[in-house]
């Protein structure tokens, strides 16, 4: 006997419930139960077990996050390209053309970042 929708989205809702409590208690139960002791020691910034020289807090240039949203971007691309090229011969004529769109709106995409100077290195 096939589930109504109610029953459908109630047992999507009930797996959503049981994701995010799953997510959620392991956090809640460290915040109860792990010891609490800070010190001076304990609360340094250290890298390699070594002393920080300098201030831990320093401010990134944006070029890197531009880098990366553009390496993201270019990542999801490929992610639509390759289940894309595995079976490109079964889809047709209509399928090619529609990749073709993608690809453009991709390279128009770079094609503004690099005329705006996101990619110049300075």
């Amino acid at each position: 006997m096939p589930l109504s929708y109610f029953q459908q989205y109630a047992f999507i809702g009930l797996l959503t419930l049981v994701a995010i409590v799953l997510a959620v208690a392991p956090l809640v139960l460290a915040r109860f139960v792990a010891p609490r002791k800070p010190g001076r020691t304990k609360t340094a910034p250290y890298e390699c077990g070594l002393e920080s020289p300098g201030d831990p807090w320093v401010q990134f240039r944006v070029q890197y996050y531009l880098y990366a949203l553009l390496f993201v971007i270019f990542d999801v691309e490929i992610v639509f390209i390759y289940p894309w090229a595995v079976v490109w011969k079964s889809l047709g004529a209509v399928a090619l053309v529609e990749m073709m769109v993608f690809l453009m709106i991709l390279a128009v995409g770079l094609a503004y970042a690099w005329r705006k100077g996101v990619l110049e290195w300075e």
